[in-house]
């Protein structure tokens, strides 16, 4: 028997159409992706290029640029003029380091002063090269009395005193903070002359 073909006519011509348009798809979707590589490496390349154009020009410049040779003199003079900028600099970081801010120390006092108590006279002294530290003979050995700060002062009574003592212990910025003397006052009873020595810390921050 001869085989009949029982499919529509338009459908057998779609079957036949198919392949043709994948592949014309396909081909053009080779195309583009090979004009984007061409594209990405010439792009590339003229990179490449205006680097070594831009090397070039440089190596160019330094060779022509003459070298600057420095006398023995001149890396004398530079070496002094270093190592004086370095003692300058050592000497300012020893000075802020023992520098003492007074304002800071006497708005201290003032805060911590009873409504009792009043102040005769204050005295502050640091000396510019500090001492050495005194070594104890003996365990016992009593500390050195404190020279920087002298506060004397009134007050009604030895309790005004010892508590006023005790505020001022609690300052940062003091120290080895002592009574030297409590004593009545001769020329006006009832009242109590005392004099506060301490020490001051240095180099510390404001608040």
């Amino acid at each position: 028997m001869r085989a009949v073909n029982l499919l529509p006519r338009q459908a057998v011509v779609q079957k036949r159409e198919r392949p043709n348009e994948v592949a014309l798809l396909a081909t053009v979707g080779s195309g583009i992706v090979l004009l984007v590589l061409v594209g990405g490496f010439l792009l590339a390349n003229r990179s490449v290029e205006r680097q070594r154009q831009a090397l070039a020009t440089a190596k160019a410049v330094l060779a022509v640029t003459p070298a600057q040779t420095m006398s023995a003199k001149t890396r004398q003079f530079r070496t002094a003029v270093l190592s004086q900028r370095q003692e300058r600099t050592l000497a300012l970081a020893a000075a802020l380091g023992k520098r003492v801010a007074w304002d800071r120390v006497l708005r201290r006092v003032a805060l911590v002063t009873p409504s009792d108590v009043w102040l005769t006279k204050v005295d502050g002294s640091v000396p510019l090269v500090p001492a050495l530290p005194t070594v104890p003979t003996t365990p016992s050995a009593i500390p050195s009395t404190p020279t920087e700060l002298t506060i004397t002062g009134k007050t009604y009574s030895q309790a005004s005193v010892a508590r006023y003592l005790e505020r001022l212990q609690v300052i940062p910025d003091l120290k080895n903070v002592q009574l030297q003397t409590s004593m009545p006052d001769q020329s006006v009873p009832g009242v109590f002359d005392f004099v506060i020595v301490s020490n001051i810390r240095k180099g510390r921050g404001t608040s």
